[in-house]
């Protein structure tokens, strides 16, 4: 075999690899109304992605509710037990990756924040419409909210979360009258 017949294979199987794609990172939030897969960007938000998936690995998301829910906006959800009691997260404020190229499009997770923008901490949000107004520099503080992933299976689930009845309990908006409890979150696919 000549030199120049081993050069192209070995080139076909270099590029062969490289079409290969790598695989996405996603997470099933395991839901009282269903499941619901979300797909993460690590590659334009890796600092959103890589907190969201400790506390998922950490089990801290599971028996959290959906605690806040405005059926043309979102669903909140990663912070609070049904007894509206906070759970406290594990670790500090993550810095605001709002100019990401991400958009708060329907569908799109996007962590959710104080009105200091590097405030992230283990809440997030799925917009159930386009909410551009949410985006960098759109939002009213000019910040933004990062997106992170988007969900590539149970739109249908979010759809039944948004249109559950709500209610004031307390010092809280638009709280499912009967809870929406996330049982269990897990990572299905790391790269």
């Amino acid at each position: 075999m000549t030199a120049r017949p081993l050069a192209l294979a070995a080139a076909c199987a270099v590029s062969l690899v490289l079409a290969v794609p790598a695989l996405a990172q996603t997470v099933r939030l395991a839901t009282s109304a269903g499941d619901i897969v979300v797909e993460l960007d690590a590659g334009k938000a890796p600092k959103t992605v890589a907190n969201f998936v400790q506390y998922v690995r950490a089990g801290h998301y599971d028996g959290t509710i959906f605690h806040r829910v405005i059926e043309n906006f979102m669903i909140q959800g990663g912070g609070y037990l049904p007894d509206l009691n906070e759970k406290t997260p594990a670790r500090g404020a993550i810095p605001l990756e709002s100019r990401n190229g991400l958009s708060n499009v329907r569908g799109t997770i996007a962590m959710a924040r104080t009105a200091v923008p590097d405030s992230a901490r283990a809440q997030f949000f799925i917009n159930v419409v386009d909410n551009v107004n949410l985006d960098q520099p759109n939002a009213r503080d000019g910040e933004g909210y990062a997106v992170f992933g988007r969900v590539v299976q149970g739109m249908d689930v979010v759809d039944r979360i948004r249109a559950v009845p709500v209610k004031a309990q307390g010092p809280h908006q638009h709280v499912p009258v009967m809870p929406v409890t996330l049982r269990k979150a897990t990572v299905e696919k790391s790269p």
